[in-house]
């Protein structure tokens, strides 16, 4: 059975493994990277099966143009022998529930709207924002929580303000944060 929880500060070692086999080296060298880098995340979930690590996804703190809060998902991981049975879209849904629940109003990423888009994601809802660094126009994805929260939006997606809307997440109150 598999059970998806918040992660914790012992689950940082395993969680690292996962994202070395899914993404390998080059994952350091993402345009997403540098918004996460010694930073904690906003919401951290984790998966496991058996008690072994199989799924991890994060959420970070944003700006994305103009001083807009926002978040920005990133890394989403299952591992290679767990994948095609739906963990990476249980841990999208736990953790856009969560985004929502905290009183987020949009999420923004770098991916594959194909997979991403059946979690309401979309290119045109990025607008006019962007990433430092090169990233491919229609793989800037974003997904407004309350309607029209990012309308008007432009410039670039920064590091963005550690602080949480007024309303907290149940998922993660009274959790550490793993960095």
């Amino acid at each position: 059975m598999i059970a998806i929880r918040p992660e914790k500060p012992g689950d940082i070692a395993a969680r690292e493994a996962l994202l070395d086999v899914a993404y390998g080296a080059s994952r350091f060298a993402k345009p997403s990277q540098r918004l996460r880098e010694g930073r904690e995340p906003a919401f951290s979930f984790v998966a496991f099966e058996d008690g072994g690590l199989i799924g991890t996804v994060r959420l970070w703190p944003v700006s994305a143009g103009a001083g807009r809060p926002a978040l920005l998902l990133g890394p989403l991981a299952v591992h290679p022998d767990c994948r095609q049975r739906g963990i990476g879209s249980a841990l999208m849904r736990r953790a856009i529930r969560a985004a929502r629940g905290a009183g987020h109003r949009a999420v923004v990423m770098v991916g594959d709207a194909a997979y991403y888009g059946r979690f309401g994601f979309t290119a045109a809802g990025a607008g006019a924002l962007s990433m430092p660094g090169q990233v491919e126009r229609d793989r800037l994805l974003a997904l407004e929580l309350v309607p029209a929260a990012l309308a008007g939006a432009r410039g670039r997606i920064l590091v963005g303000d550690v602080r949480r809307p007024a309303r907290r997440a149940a998922a993660n109150v009274g959790v550490p944060q793993a960095a």
